[in-house]
This record gives structure tokens, sequence and C-alpha cells, in this order.
């Protein structure tokens, strides 16, 4: 199976909103909106790329923003037109987060790359989809990236799970680093700080913040699930003052690079 067959495969099974819809799942969705708006201004042209069922394309249309779309997998596509509002200034087109060839250099305020790195399952793919997201957008503009965390899930499905001999057998996991080997079987690419900061360098940006947008989050889930809506406040409140500390970076499950497209 290859890659884009995985991914669709997946998908086609996958509830992703529900996911964002739970409540330990708004932390990452609020979070990733937090700083998403503090990039925006009046007439912001957006673009998504990877936009999965839209959940984030929509929530910024519907606050008057004009967002562009792109997406991989048709099912998402069919579920994310579907959702479209009468009047709500949105499009979505098919399209692989490398190949970004229908848009123009220069064109977007802001690019949100928050799913395709997920599944680029080669170093040379990672780099295409950055420089591709840095070449859509405007001189001075923002591209925010998404990134599955390696330890966060070797913690969670290695031990809590219990498959952490079963990784080391098949060796999706180093034995002596832990470095995870990702295939296109397992769906989800995973990366350390220093694999993001490795691909930063490699296009024309310049770093703002790394942001842990669950920090702990799905650690606990069944806790923040169960948190009264005074609770999940306060513990809004607590992840939203910690999310840039660097030294909680690596417990998160997802984490959101905030970069600048340098001028010329």
């Amino acid at each position: 199976m290859d890659a884009n067959e995985a991914i669709r495969t997946f998908y086609e099974h996958y509830d992703e909103d529900g996911r964002l819809l739970s409540r330990h799942g708004q932390v990452e969705f609020l979070t990733t909106m937090r700083y998403i708006e503090r990039c925006l201004f009046p007439g912001a042209k957006i673009l998504e790329i990877g936009a999965g069922t839209g959940r984030y394309s929509h929530a910024l249309a519907k606050m008057g923003y004009v967002v562009e779309a792109v997406e991989l997998v048709p099912h998402n596509i069919d579920v994310f037109r579907s959702k479209t509002a009468p009047g709500e200034n949105v499009s979505v087109r098919q399209g692989d987060a490398t190949a970004l060839t229908f848009f123009a250099d220069d064109r977007f305020d802001v690019t949100l790359l928050l799913g395709p790195m997920y599944h680029l399952f080669t170093r040379d793919a990672q780099q295409q989809a950055l420089r591709e997201a840095v070449r859509v957008t405007k001189p001075g503009g923002v591209i925010m990236t998404a990134y599955c965390m390696t330890d966060p899930s070797i913690l969670a499905y290695g031990f809590n799970k219990g498959h952490v001999h079963e990784l080391l057998e098949k060796k999706l996991l180093d034995p002596v680093s832990f470095t995870a080997i990702s295939t296109p079987e397992e769906v989800f690419v995973l990366y350390r700080t220093e694999d993001i900061e490795a691909l930063r360098k490699e296009v024309p940006v310049t770093p703002l913040r790394l942001i842990a947008t669950d920090g702990f989050t799905n650690h606990m889930r069944e806790t923040v699930d169960a948190m009264d809506d005074e609770t999940f406040r306060v513990y809004l409140d607590y992840h939203f003052a910690v999310c840039e500390r660097t030294d909680l970076l690596g417990i998160s499950h997802h984490t959101l690079d905030i970069c600048r497209k340098e001028e010329p």
C-alpha cells in the first residue's frame, strides 16, 4: 500500500471532526485558533493545505475571512463541501501538499499546513511541502505547520497500551535512541523538536514560536473529558500559560511551528 492509499483508507473511517470536538480535542483546536487569530488582519487571505473536513477553514470563513483550501482525500472534500454554509467565503480543491502548481507565488498572508506533515514519509517530501507552503505565502506572511511528536506516542501506544516490544521487533523503534521509524502502514510520521528545526532551516523563514498545542492533555484525556465547565476553563488558562515553554514541547502529542516568510 502506498502512502496516499493508506491516508485515504484511514480518513474514510476516522472521525477527525469528532476528535476536535471532544473536550480533549478542543484544547488542540482552541490553541491553534488562538495563534492563527493573532496573525490575522482585515482582508487577510488564508490558505489551508491538507484541510481535512474543514474544521479550521470553516471556522475562519465564518469569521469573515477569505479561505482557500487544498485536500488530498476525496472523502474529506465531500464532507468539507457538505458543511459549507450559504455565503461562506471558502473553497476547496483536491491537491497534493508537495505540488501546489495551481497557486501563484506570494499569494497568501497566512498559510496553514496543519495535516500534511503527519503523512509525508520521506525527507524530500517533507521539505517539498514546506517549500511549497513558503512559496505561495507573501513575503512577511506567516506559515503555521503542525507536527505529531515522537515521545508521547511511544509512551501512550508503546508503554501504556503494551506495544513497545512489538514496535521494537518490527524495527519501528530504534533500540538505542528510540527514534520512531514511520512507514505508510503506520499512517503517521513522528518528529522530535530537532527534526522540526532541521526542516525549518531548509526554507527562507524566520522562526517565531513553537507551540505545544495539546500539551499533556492527551495523556489525561479521560480526566479532561470529565471536567466541569469551570475546571476546564481553568485547565485552558493553565495550558495557554505554559504551551510555549520549551521544556514541555516534547510531551505534547501535537506541536505548531509558526514562522514568518523572509522578505527578499
